[in-house]
């Protein structure tokens, strides 16, 4: 299981501290884009900001977060991250 994957088994778990520390072990724009969405859960929109732009997407622009967690999870699934 790849780490983006372990992260949002802890996310849907509620395991929040779990999955904020496995997601900084992953350096791709994918896993930035899945911290900026934790920080969002999380209510800290500075913090996601930050990381939308880590991960080259449009922050202000986003959708709802279970869209964004659906858009994520497509792309993770097309192979577009570690595997």
């Amino acid at each position: 299981m790849s780490i983006l994957r372990q992260v949002l088994v802890h996310q849907r778990a509620g395991r929040w501290v779990e999955a904020h520390k496995l997601v900084q072990d992953d350096g791709s724009e994918l896993a930035a884009w899945l911290h900026g969405i934790l920080h969002i859960q999380e209510g800290d929109l500075e913090d996601a900001e930050y990381w939308y732009g880590k991960a080259n997407r449009h922050f202000r622009s986003r959708g709802t977060l279970d869209e964004e967690l659906q858009r994520f999870e497509a792309a993770l699934l097309l192979g577009d991250g570690p595997t």
